[in-house]
């Protein structure tokens, strides 16, 4: 079974490869592609060009092959919808082999809002990566389709290619690329945030400093929502 886990990766840090790591691990995965996306459709545009975001996640992850840095997002001109990811995943896997659609919680709960939401479930089971004691959705609607699709052991993701829903608790850790950005804008470390390599390759690129305050003041006007526990909408 494959994972797939994709976003902005602006840039990518340790609460996405931590949480990348514990997924693949409790579910048994194969591999786990992260996918950047090209152009957002459910936020701002990244900061950095999707060849760059791509280089830093392919040095984060060099090494542990279980982790696989997929360009196949930058390569799709458009919007980075993540049903046509997955039918182009399944157009070249075929009909019978699990994928496996990483999600955050808070996307989750806004899963019916996502393009084509049960077409997603068509084509992948859902793994939702959760805070320890988070509550479960509000949503009727979204509340009945897990308690009809809810998977109970990982096996149940195995024995089918899609349709399943599995709810994963993962260690929160409090990083974020909003965090990280606004720290390299305002001149001060984000060492131990992410990979050093990561970091050494955005700092040499510039693409997150503030010249002319211009950098800070869109970072301002962001919010802190792409947190570990909360990827995968950004490319819904």
């Amino acid at each position: 079974m494959i994972g797939i886990f994709g976003g902005a990766f602006d840039p990518v840090h340790f609460g996405h490869l931590r949480t990348a790591l514990e997924v693949r691990e409790a579910l048994d995965l194969s591999q786990i592609r992260l996918l950047p996306l090209n152009v957002a459709v459910h936020r701002a545009q990244p900061f950095a060009d999707g060849g760059l975001r791509l280089r830093m996640l392919e040095a984060a992850v060099a090494g542990v092959p279980e982790l696989v840095a997929d360009d196949r997002e930058l390569a799709r001109p458009g919007g980075s919808y993540t049903v046509d990811t997955l039918a182009q995943f399944r157009d070249e896997l075929g009909p019978d082999v699990p994928l496996c659609l990483l999600v955050g919680g808070d996307a989750f709960n806004a899963f019916f809002e996502w393009h084509r939401p049960r077409d997603i479930l068509g084509l992948a089971h859902l793994a939702v990566m959760r805070r320890p004691g988070s509550l479960l959705p509000r949503d009727a609607t979204l509340r009945e389709t897990l308690a009809r699709r809810r998977a109970e052991r990982p096996a149940d993701l195995h024995a089918a290619p899609a349709g399943r829903i599995w709810l994963q608790a993962v260690t929160q850790l409090d990083i974020s690329s909003t965090r990280i950005r606004r720290t390299i804008a305002a001149g001060r470390s984000a060492r131990y945030l992410l990979p050093d390599a990561v970091l050494d390759m955005a700092l040499a690129a510039g693409c997150y400093a503030a010249p002319a305050g211009a950098a800070a003041d869109r970072a301002s006007a962001e919010t802190d929502s792409d947190t570990s526990a909360q990827r995968g909408h950004d490319a819904a």
